[in-house]
């Protein structure tokens, strides 16, 4: 692309760089200069302006834009048409974004004029939320430099929500539960679109918790205990191990969020919920549940690498703020 001035005279056929006042009318930037403009830019006393104009192989900014939106936009989402170099990307449903994060490293570093931005991923997004923007900077690239980040790329996807019934099990000690835990997990399976069976309130005892999670006939079994769960043997994964179900994760490090367990029984998801998860306010049980909801369960490694990012906002109803600790 050559970019500079150039006299009215001869700038028919380039683009305009700069919107410019030429009398009564306004010639907004980017606009492909034709004889009636040139006329009207002449007639306002106008001898040069700065524009822009393709080299062979080149693609102006909505083609190119569009291009590479074609080549990312996966199952669930939707582009939009192309305006000043930019298309949008939008989820089509409820969900969980999935990208390759790599890949979008190589697309940004193809060519500078050439940009992805993206939601990061796993990012809980609802129907019609934008995921991502693709934005050429300049108003043309070559066009040999779209085509290596179309393939360099990888689809940014929606994953939907894979499970629509939930159980939550409640264990008590002197007094049954209040409605603030339930009435926070309802909200968040509210957003995919899932909900939660009837009520279960049990003595928080290993042997009560094993039968309630043998009865539990939920696509997704949640644990909310009286009291926290503070170690491995505890009363909610030894009541899952008891039950002939699986431990794969206890403790995450995200704050607030520790005190999470996530298991296995017979194929079906379950997550111990720490006390955190009582309150609506971002914790690190969303992170785990709305994965889980969207059949992305997290790894090992993947909670390993949730520390970076997993200091999350202060809650107010926390029993030990973390500016009391010296």
């Amino acid at each position: 692309m050559k970019f500079g001035p150039a006299p009215v005279t001869q700038a028919e056929g380039a683009i305009l760089a700069h919107a410019t006042q030429a009398g009564t009318r306004r010639l907004p930037k980017g606009k492909l200069l034709a004889a009636p403009d040139i006329a009207v830019l002449q007639s306002a006393g106008i001898s040069q302006v700065i524009v822009a104009r393709l080299a062979p192989g080149d693609l102006d900014e909505n083609a190119a834009a569009a291009k590479l939106a074609l080549a990312l936009a996966g199952d669930g989402i939707t582009a939009s048409a192309a305006a000043t170099g930019r298309v949008n990307l939008f989820a089509d449903a409820a969900g969980i974004v999935a990208l390759d994060v790599d890949a979008i490293h190589r697309v940004n570093a193809v060519n500078p004029m050439i940009t992805v931005a993206t939601l990061p991923q796993y990012t809980r997004v609802a129907a019609g939320n934008m995921v991502a923007t693709i934005k050429i900077i300049s108003y043309a690239v070559p066009g040999a430099d779209v085509d290596q980040a179309a393939a360099v790329g990888q689809e940014i996807s929606l994953l939907p929500p894979l499970y629509r019934r939930a159980t939550l099990i409640e264990t008590r000690l002197a007094r049954d539960p209040g409605d603030k835990g339930r009435a926070a997990l309802g909200k968040r399976l509210s957003r995919f679109d899932a909900s939660l069976d009837d009520r279960v309130i049990i003595p928080h005892k290993i042997k009560e918790l094993s039968r309630a999670l043998d009865r539990a006939a939920g696509e997704v079994i949640f644990i909310l205990t009286a009291s926290a769960t503070s170690d491995i043997d505890d009363i909610g994964p030894a009541a899952l191990r008891a039950v002939g179900g699986t431990l794969t994760q206890f403790g995450m490090p995200v704050d607030p969020g520790n005190l999470l367990f996530l298991g296995d029984l017979r194929g079906r998801p379950v997550i111990g919920l720490p006390g955190c998860a009582r309150s609506p306010a971002l914790n690190g049980a969303d992170w785990v549940l709305e994965r889980v909801i969207c059949g992305r369960p997290p790894t090992p490694q993947d909670f390993a690498a949730m520390g970076v990012g997993g200091l999350l906002k202060e809650i107010p109803d926390r029993p030990q703020p973390r500016r009391d600790i010296g």
